[in-house]
């Protein structure tokens, strides 16, 4: 007997079938003698759907209403699949985030998760219940519902299943694991039977959308299995688990892109101390983050900064820093919003050389122009032009060896 928690995303709950077929899943696992505790999104496009409904209203609904609004997404899954289990015949119990203890801080939107204290789940856990609990959302100190962010249901099927000390966190999706690359674009992208926590970590960072970043930090951090796999099919997924040795043989892991950066630059800005505090603090003030960021020394004690945000606060990150300019004396600000960014991931990077070089001559060749470069110990990203993503995806992944035989 194990204790297992598994998670759902919306499209796995979208309607009644789906969700029988579920219940009809959680039930097989839970008859094999497991105790269960299931995480679920809202039924898919139901987010979206009501805050449609806030945005009729108004351009700039309160935060701490959005949240509240968008919680009763997972509230009707929640329920519908205790329904449907108990129709079965199984003992079930559905509960909300701040009924199983999940504490965040108060940023409305994008909560962090701060302790989970689970009470109730053990107790139902020790009646043999199986435990739905709603995803996505918690409470802060005052009792205030919170959310965690788009794909924060994955944080917190992971950070509950650190909190129970699990044996497994089940990630079921619409896809059957994790490829080395979007097989979306790139046609001979294979799924990967094994990943390390730092290549998953690096790769959700990067634009990979199987697994959100901060339910991969939950998993590294408290050493939870998890399997991220189809809710469609029974076969095997991929593994996110601690490296092994063999894990470094294998160069690169994966491609990954993401078109939802934007870039800003201030030219000519004075090279003094203090400068980019001056530039970037108003960005951290509006909770806006910030990725990749280079400096260009020009003559004159001047120089030019450039960093890039999501795309959805390039708008309000543009503005910003048009009156930091004004303040600081820099020349002027030029923002750009058609880039992404290509990477190359994988720990196998810190035993092998020539990685860069061969990115850089591949996308060369491709006649790609590189605008911006970061790297890490197991990534090198670049930032190019949008209009040339799938191109560079593709050629990378033929580069490094990962096209499927």
């Amino acid at each position: 007997m194990a204790l297992i928690v598994q998670k759902f995303g919306g499209t796995s709950v979208g309607d009644l079938d789906k969700i029988r077929n579920v219940a009809e899943r959680i039930a097989r696992t839970y008859d094999q003698g497991n105790d269960m505790v299931v995480v679920l999104s809202a039924m898919s496009g139901e987010t979206d759907k009501l805050l449609g409904l806030a945005g009729k209203i108004t351009g700039f609904p309160d935060k701490r209403e959005i949240d509240v609004l968008i919680t009763t997404g997972e509230q009707v899954s929640i329920s519908l699949m205790v329904i449907t289990l108990q129709s079965m015949g199984y003992k079930a119990c559905s509960i909300l985030g701040h009924q199983a203890g999940i504490l965040t801080d108060s940023s409305f939107t994008r909560a962090r998760i701060l302790d989970i204290k689970a009470t109730r789940i053990k107790e139902l856990l020790a009646e043999k219940t199986i435990v739905i609990v709603a995803g996505f959302q918690g409470a802060d100190k005052k009792g205030d519902i919170t959310t965690l962010g788009r794909g924060g249901s994955d944080t917190s099927a992971v950070a509950v299943a650190a909190a129970l000390k699990a044996d497994k966190c089940e990630i079921f999706t619409d896809v059957d694991g994790i490829y080395t690359a979007d097989p979306n674009i790139c046609s001979k992208a294979s799924k990967l039977d094994r990943i390390s926590y730092d290549e998953m970590l690096e790769m959700a960072s990067l634009g990979a959308k199987v697994l959100q970043i901060r339910s991969v930090e939950f998993a590294k951090k408290y050493n939870v299995p998890v399997h991220v796999r189809s809710s469609f099919n029974e076969e095997e997924g991929t593994m996110v688990v601690y490296e092994d040795a063999n894990m470094e043989k294998v160069v690169v892991s994966g491609v990954t892109h993401n078109k939802n950066e934007a870039r800003i630059t201030l030219s000519k800005v004075p090279d003094r101390p203090g400068i980019a505090k001056q530039i970037l603090e108003p960005i951290a003030n509006a909770r806006i983050g910030v990725d990749m960021i280079i400096q260009n020394t020009r003559a004159g004690n001047m120089t030019d900064l450039t960093f890039t945000v999501p795309k959805p606060d390039f708008e309000a990150a543009l503005e910003i820093e048009r009156k930091v300019a004004e303040k600081i004396g820099a020349e002027e600000v030029i923002g750009d919003s058609n880039i992404a960014k290509v990477s190359v991931v994988g720990v196998g990077m810190r035993s092998h050389s020539g990685v860069a070089s061969k990115m850089f001559s591949t996308l060369a060749a491709e006649n790609i122009n590189i605008l911006m470069i970061s790297t890490s110990e197991i990534r090198i990203s670049c930032v190019i032009e949008e209009k040339y993503t799938e191109l560079a995806v593709r050629a990378l992944h033929t580069a490094f060896g990962l096209d499927a035989s």
